[in-house]
């Protein structure tokens, strides 16, 4: 099973990154305006935010399965509503808010990515919904490997923003059509809510 929980962590941390936000529209205003070296020390000193955001969700998501199956079960729950939440939030806005513009790379990636008040809550509903069918792996001893697996994901996923927001089709394809961009960010949140309620009420209904 460990391999298999590995890479799913691994796709997890991916996509934690792929999904556009605040960082990915700074990343993209900094890749148009200053290249993507700028963009690569943002969002490297950003990944320390988010390495530090998985481990807290990590480490609250195997306390609270160790404390039974019903609590981890509520958990899912929980994070699917908050994940349906964002993707309805998407749904209804306007289009993408406007990218920020960033003076200083490093300061801005450590601020972006250590202040972000949804960072962990948005981690916690991610890696519950990709724990959900790995319920008997949830141990601590297990933690060090979903960490690591998290951040290579991480990693990985950083050097695909920093190429993909360099070129130019991006910045144009982005600035056209970042309405639909959002919506589609919008649907896949609440896919991903929907799966993780889904996956709670049949392991309560299977105990029951």
């Amino acid at each position: 099973m460990m391999p298999e929980l590995f890479a799913t962590t691994f796709v997890a941390g991916l996509f934690y990154v792929f999904i556009p936000g605040p960082a990915t529209l700074a990343a993209l205003s900094l890749s148009a305006g200053s290249g993507r070296m700028a963009c690569a020390i943002f969002l490297s000193c950003h990944l320390l935010g988010d390495l530090a955001w998985a481990i807290l969700a990590i480490s609250a998501i195997i306390g609270v399965s160790q404390a039974g199956p019903l609590l981890f079960d509520i958990l899912g729950l929980a994070c699917g509503a908050y994940l349906i939440w964002l993707g309805v939030k998407a749904l209804c806005s306007h289009g993408a808010n406007a990218a920020v513009i960033v003076d200083v790379p490093w300061k801005s990636g450590l601020i972006f990515g250590f202040t972000n008040p949804k960072a962990y809550p948005f981690a916690l509903a991610m890696f519950t919904a990709v724990f959900a069918r790995f319920e008997d792996a949830m141990a601590f001893q297990n933690a060090v490997i979903l960490v690591l697996a998290a951040f290579l994901g991480f990693c990985a996923a950083t050097v695909g923003v920093v190429f993909w927001t360099g070129l130019p089709v991006t910045r144009r394809l982005f600035a056209r059509h970042s309405r639909f961009i959002t919506r589609a960010i919008g649907v896949v949140f609440i896919a991903a809510g929907a799966k993780s309620i889904s996956g709670a009420l049949t392991n309560m209904r299977l105990r029951a």
